[in-house]
C-alpha cells in the first residue's frame, strides 16, 4: 500500500497542481474519483449522514488514488514535523481507528480538569481501509490528545468508537434530502460542554465554491463521546431544507456557514463567520458562553460597535478567508488569525478580536505546498513556536507543522502584506519523505 501511495502522489501533473492551488483544491461535482480511486459510481454509503449516503465520489469528488503519507521536508521558519493521520503517522490511525484518509483537524481545549484535560480534534470527510465496502466513508470523526509536549508532534490517545478500532461518525446531521456530508468548521468548550459548528454540504460546485444547506451547532456533555444536534442553532442557507422547527431563512445566514470560535479575554466567546466556499469575508459575532445555543444572545460587529442585528455585521478580515482559526498568543502579545487564502497559509495579528487586523504574513506558500488548505492552531501553543495542522489534497491527510514566530511581530495597524518566504528564498521544499523510506 505504501509504494502505491508514493506512485499515486508522483503522477499528479503540474496542471492538476496548478488548478488545485488556484482553487484551494476543490473540484467540481462532476469530477470523478475518490480517495481510494472510485470512478464516481460508488454504491450506497450505508450509515453515512443524510442523503450523502450516495457514492463516495459525491462526497469527495476531487481525489483519485489512495491516501498518502508523504512528509514534506521544508527549510525556513515552518517545518513539517509528522503526519497526524494516515500512512506513516506514528499515531497508527489506520489500525487503531480505521482512518487512512481525512482532513481539517480543528483543535480546541476541552476545558476539563485533571486527567480529563485534552485537546479535541475534529476531522472532516474520512475514509478507512481502501478496498472495503464504500471505503468506510464517514462525514467526520474525533480524536483526543493529552500530549502537552508540542515540539515533536501530537500523540492521539483515544477516539469515540462504534466498534473495536473504528472511529465513529460523531455528527450525522439532520438526514435531510440533499445533505451530502456534515463537516465541522469550528469548536469551543464552555462549562465542561463541547460545542461544534458544522456545515451541511448540499453540492460541490465550481472550484473553490460549494453550497451548504445550513450550519448548526452540535454539543457534547461527555468529552466528545456522544453529540446532540440543536435545531434552534440552525442557520439555513437554502429554502426548504426540511428540518422541523428551524428558524426562518434569513439573508444574513449565508455569512455564517463556516465558523471559528475564540474564547476571549473579556468573558465573551467570539464567533467568526464565513460563507460557503473559500472566497468570503470574515464577519464577527460575540456571545456569553451560556447563550451559545441561543441565536438571540448574539451581538454582531458592525464596524464600530456591537449590535443584535445580524444583517448589520461587517467584515473584520477581507476575502478570501478560508478554514479560519483564531487565538491569543502571549509571545506576540496579539490575537492571531490563521487561514488559507489563494496564496497559501497566512496569519494576521490584532489587539482586539474585532481588529483592526494587520496585513498577512505567509507561513507556507501555495507554490511550496500545492493543494494546501486548512491551518488550525494548537490551542496550547502560546510561545515562540506556533504548532498547527494543515491538509493537502494530494495526501488527503493531516500534517503537523511548527512555526518559529521570532521576527514575525507585527503591529495591528500595519496593513502591508509580507512576501511569501518561498519567493524570498527563505523557505524551500527540499524533498518528501515517504513512509517506506523511514
Amino acid at each position: 500500500m505504501l509504494s502505491a501511495n508514493r506512485s499515486w502522489s508522483a503522477v499528479l501533473s503540474a496542471t492538476v497542481a496548478a488548478v488545485a492551488l488556484s482553487a484551494s483544491a476543490v473540484a467540481p461535482a462532476s469530477a470523478a474519483g475518490g480517495p481510494c480511486g472510485q470512478d464516481g459510481s460508488g454504491s450506497s454509503g450505508g450509515s453515512s449522514s443524510g442523503s450523502s449516503t450516495g457514492s463516495l465520489g459525491k462526497a469527495l469528488p476531487w481525489l483519485v488514488g489512495a491516501p498518502d503519507g508523504g512528509l514534506p521536508q521544508l527549510t525556513g521558519r515552518t517545518k513539517a514535523i509528522e503526519m497526524v493521520t494516515g500512512p506513516g503517522s506514528p499515531n497508527d490511525t489506520i489500525n487503531r481507528f480505521n482512518v487512512s484518509g481525512t482532513d481539517l483537524g480543528i483543535m480546541w481545549d476541552n476545558g476539563l480538569p485533571g486527567a480529563d484535560h485534552d485537546t479535541l480534534i475534529a476531522f472532516g470527510d474520512t475514509v478507512g481501509v481502501c478496498g472495503v465496502k464504500d471505503d468506510d466513508w464517514r462525514s467526520n470523526v474525533l480524536f483526543r490528545s493529552s500530549d502537552a509536549a508540542l515540539a515533536d508532534g501530537m500523540r492521539i490517545d483515544s477516539s469515540p468508537l462504534d466498534a473495536p478500532n473504528h472511529s465513529k461518525e460523531i455528527i450525522p446531521g439532520f438526514a435531510i434530502p440533499g445533505e451530502y456530508t456534515t463537516i465541522p468548521t469550528g469548536a469551543v468548550s464552555f462549562g465542561g460542554v463541547q460545542y461544534v459548528r458544522f456545515m451541511s454540504v448540499r453540492s460541490w460546485d465550481t472550484p473553490g465554491n460549494w453550497t451548504t444547506n445550513y450550519s448548526a451547532i452540535a454539543y457534547s456533555v461527555d468529552n466528545g463521546e456522544n453529540w446532540s444536534l440543536d435545531p434552534a442553532t440552525v442557520r439555513a442557507n437554502t429554502e426548504g431544507v426540511g428540518i422541523p422547527g428551524i428558524p426562518a431563512v434569513a439573508p444574513g445566514n449565508k455569512n455564517w456557514q463556516q465558523s471559528a470560535f475564540l474564547t476571549g479575554r473579556d468573558g465573551y466567546i467570539y464567533e467568526y463567520g464565513t460563507p460557503s466556499g473559500r472566497f468570503g469575508d470574515a464577519l464577527l459575532a460575540r456571545v456569553r458562553g451560556d447563550q451559545l445555543r441561543n441565536p438571540a444572545g448574539y451581538e454582531y460587529w458592525n464596524g464600530s460597535s456591537w449590535t443584535p442585528d445580524a444583517e448589520a455585521a461587517r467584515a473584520v478580515m477581507p476575502a478570501p478567508v478560508s478554514e479560519l482559526s483564531v487565538q491569543w498568543n502571549d509571545y506576540l502579545g496579539k490575537y492571531v488569525a490563521m487561514y488559507t487564502d489563494l496564496d497559501g497559509l497566512v496569519i494576521r495579528q490584532a489587539d482586539q478580536p474585532q481588529g483592526p487586523w494587520s496585513g498577512t504574513q505567509t507561513i507556507i506558500g501555495g507554490t511550496l505546498l500545492p493543494s494546501l488548505y486548512g491551518g488550525y492552531m494548537h490551542p496550547w501553543a502560546n510561545g515562540r513556536y506556533l504548532e498547527s495542522v494543515v491538509t493537502t489534497w494530494d495526501r488527503y491527510n493531516v500534517i503537523y507543522m511548527r512555526t518559529d514566530l521570532n521576527g514575525l511581530q507585527m503591529a495591528a495597524t500595519d496593513q502591508v502584506d509580507r512576501p511569501d518566504p518561498a519567493d524570498t528564498g527563505e523557505a524551500r521544499l527540499i524533498g518528501v519523505e515517504y513512509p517506506d523510506e523511514k
